[in-house]
């Protein structure tokens, strides 16, 4: 019997990821990840795990928290966080608010505030390397990020002044103040997410998968009626079918109508599917052409 050294597609995306963690462990000396319970910060928790097992995560989860989160995703973070046994650190735009750091806009959701928060806390807790669950495939700024992504004193990202990464070689060099955004899904697209999922029977907020609520249309998108939404004119809830391809602010992340219940529906709804879903159920996204790439500038995820 001939035996097969050659990783599999997602086995190879795994093993890039834990030596990112590893890199990272090894050269920062305060790294955090962002843990929001969505489902990319949940996969790269799960992968940070397996990259130091049996050791417990050298290194705290933040979570900048908007205020206005899915009751369901909280309580899977706190179950989770729980379950490893990590330190949890959050981050809250609500505190900005309160302290006058930031004014909120009636009706303009808090996504765009949770770049104050998110600065506020590297710089209180002394984080040098920030790991975050974004994709290249979800949004053409997210296509320019480099898997380390350099952010001066400021927290801002220059996309001109990137390192290059031939060969997968990383520089995380940097002074203090500055600091270094990690990307360890970079390479992963949505249906990479979730056959991962489905193979390591990773567990995820229950809102993933289709259930009935009350949903509100609006701009071509279905938004949860939830307290945090306030409904305009002529707006009339009503139940339907859905699940979400992505979890953020109640207040702008929508849904989609959708009967799947199970990973296996999900792998199959999501190959079948070309739209990502950042353009599919974010309203936050359409706030210009260039609307990502100008909160990445300032300091956004």
């Amino acid at each position: 019997m001939t035996t097969s050294y050659e990783l599999s597609h997602l086995g190879a995306l795994e093993a890039e990821s834990v030596h990112i963690f590893r890199e990272v462990a090894a050269t920062f000396e305060h790294p955090v990840l962002l843990f929001s319970g969505g489902k990319d910060s949940v996969v790269m928790l799960h992968l940070a795990a397996k990259a130091f097992w049996p050791a417990p995560l050298p290194f705290p989860v933040m979570h900048v928290d908007t205020g206005h989160n899915f009751d369901e995703v909280l309580a899977f973070r706190d179950h989770t966080v729980r379950r490893l046994g990590v330190r949890l650190v959050v981050s809250s735009v609500q505190d900005d608010i309160d302290a006058g750091r930031v004014v909120e806009q009636p009706g303009a959701g808090r996504n765009r505030l949770q770049t104050t928060a998110l600065l506020r806390a590297i710089g209180d807790n002394g984080f040098d390397a920030v790991f975050g669950g974004a994709r290249r495939d979800e949004e053409k700024a997210r296509a320019k990020e480099r898997v380390f992504s350099f952010r001066d004193e400021f927290g801002q990202w220059d996309p001109r002044a990137q390192r290059p990464e031939l060969w997968s070689l990383y520089n995380g060099g940097h002074h203090k103040g500055e600091h270094i955004r990690v990307f360890p899904l970079s390479n992963w697209t949505e249906l990479d997410i979730w056959q991962y999922i489905l193979d390591e029977g990773i567990e995820l907020p229950s809102l993933y998968y289709a259930h009935r609520r009350d949903v509100v249309q609006r701009d071509g998108m279905l938004l949860a009626h939830t307290r945090f939404l306030a409904l305009q004119d002529g707006e009339k809830p009503y139940a339907a079918l859905v699940r979400f391809r992505t979890v953020g602010d109640a207040t702008c992340t929508g849904c989609v109508e959708s009967a799947a219940a199970t990973p296996e529906a999900v792998v199959a709804e999501v190959a079948a599917t070309r739209l990502t879903e950042r353009g599919a159920t974010r309203a936050d996204d359409r706030i210009s052409e260039a609307g990502m790439e100008d909160r990445k500038k300032e300091g956004y995820f």
